[in-house]
């Protein structure tokens, strides 16, 4: 998505979301979701647009593929993702944010915590979209939610919680077995409900999210260290917490397409939120999935705005600004945004974690948003979205019971006829 977007087409937006999310989803064979207690075909759990077909690829508790009889089943609670090439096919990299009383723990030979149940897993897929095998990455980790991918090829996966030896990032090499690079935590990036981070691939600075309510911090990481290879980031750096460099009454920036200026400030990694509160930091209420792209770092507010429904921010380093983008205004334009992605096209995805049915979203390069699916198998979140690298399948996850969809289908004509439906309203 254009970083040039005008504060006109961000204003007009709630006028539009409404018709854009039929325009996306509407056909002959769109079918409501299914009362409770009844279970739709495997190949339909997800409601998507005509022409589009969808392949589980890979489900907890059932065997890991390829790795032999009694290697252990496939962890739950599927979370944050990414995509790599992996030797001619695609290599799917996978969050599980468990905690150990969780059913189906991740398993693995070389853990962070042997009494612990998360981690990271990987999924090789064919080129027709087919579950090759499975492996772990890491193991022994907790809560693993979100994270980001760097631009040398490894994940950033981030602990969702706040213990003695938990509250981490870790940087996990994506290949066959862990590692000891990968068990290893940036303990430099801080110790919190870590939840996303963004790379700046131009100045090697990490950009990172917390999931705290009512109080999280938007936080970067300067490097000591930054050359574009795994393990650099080990090296030490500094880290810092946002700040409001204005008088703006409250906490976060309540008027769409109203850039304000924003510092930051030192911040004591060991106890990161105690220090961003004395330091007078910059406090969101929920933050979830980020990304940094076209030269932005973009992060929801799950639960911000004044119906509590959600907003969409982005900083821009370059101005050191930062602006509200979107906040919806009731619950068809967006209820609760969660993992973000950009698809191959330029618009910005997200997938909601909200207590009704919930959606996979987009938000045009003109500003206008709209609706590309639903979780049909039940009222679970979504999570995880990311596009393969050549572009042409869309991979998503029901976090629980932790299920992993492939999606495919006319991408190019669907956006021609979406454009057609809502391109009149979006612009001027």
């Amino acid at each position: 998505m254009s970083s040039e977007l005008s504060r006109r087409v961000f204003l007009k937006r709630a006028a539009v979301v409404a018709t854009a999310g039929i325009a996306a989803s509407c056909s002959p064979s769109t079918r409501e979701p299914l009362p409770d207690g009844r279970t739709p075909p495997l190949d339909h759990i997800l409601e998507l647009p005509a022409g589009f077909r969808q392949r589980i690829i890979s489900r907890s508790g059932e065997p890991i593929l390829g790795a032999g009889r009694g290697a252990g089943v496939v962890a739950a609670k599927h979370d944050g993702m990414m995509t790599l090439p992996f030797k001619g096919e695609t290599l799917l990299v996978r969050n599980h944010e468990q905690l150990p009383e969780h059913q189906f723990p991740v398993q693995g030979s070389n853990p962070y915590d042997p009494e612990d149940a998360g981690g990271v897993s990987a999924v090789v897929v064919s080129a027709d979209r087919k579950p090759i095998r499975e492996f772990t990455l890491l193991s022994g980790t907790r809560r693993n939610c979100a994270g980001g991918p760097t631009p040398w090829g490894t994940w950033l996966t981030c602990e969702e919680i706040r213990e003695d030896n938990h509250g981490f990032v870790f940087e996990v090499l994506p290949q066959e077995g862990e590692s000891d690079l990968s068990r290893t935590p940036i303990r430099s990036m801080g110790h919190f409900r870590h939840e996303a981070v963004g790379l700046d691939p131009l100045t090697g600075i990490v950009y990172l999210t917390e999931d705290a309510p009512p109080r999280s911090y938007v936080y970067r990481f300067l490097p000591e260290e930054r050359s574009a290879r795994p393990g650099a980031l080990q090296e030490g750096g500094r880290l810092q917490a946002m700040r409001l460099e204005t008088d703006l009454v409250g906490d976060a920036p309540n008027q769409i397409g109203e850039p304000v200026s924003v510092g930051w400030v030192d911040i004591d990694p060991d106890e990161a939120p105690e220090s961003a509160t004395d330091q007078g930091a910059l406090a969101f209420h929920k933050l979830e999935g980020a990304l940094f792209h076209d030269g932005v770092f973009w992060f929801p507010d799950t639960n911000g705005g004044a119906k509590e429904l959600g907003q969409i921010f982005r900083y821009a380093p370059q101005t050191e600004t930062l602006e509200l983008l979107f906040e919806a205004g009731d619950e068809s334009e967006m209820e609760r945004p969660d993992n973000l992605t950009i698809a191959p096209w330029g618009d910005l995805w997200f997938v909601e974690d909200g207590p009704g049915i919930d959606r996979i979203m987009g938000i045009s390069r003109e500003g206008a948003a709209y609706e590309f699916g639903r979780n049909r198998l039940n009222r679970s979140e979504l999570s995880g979205p990311c596009f393969s690298p050549d572009g042409r399948t869309f991979f998503v996850n029901i976090y629980d019971p932790g299920i992993t969809v492939a999606v495919w289908g006319p991408f190019d004509q669907w956006r021609t006829q979406l454009r057609r439906r809502i391109g009149s309203n979006s612009l001027s």
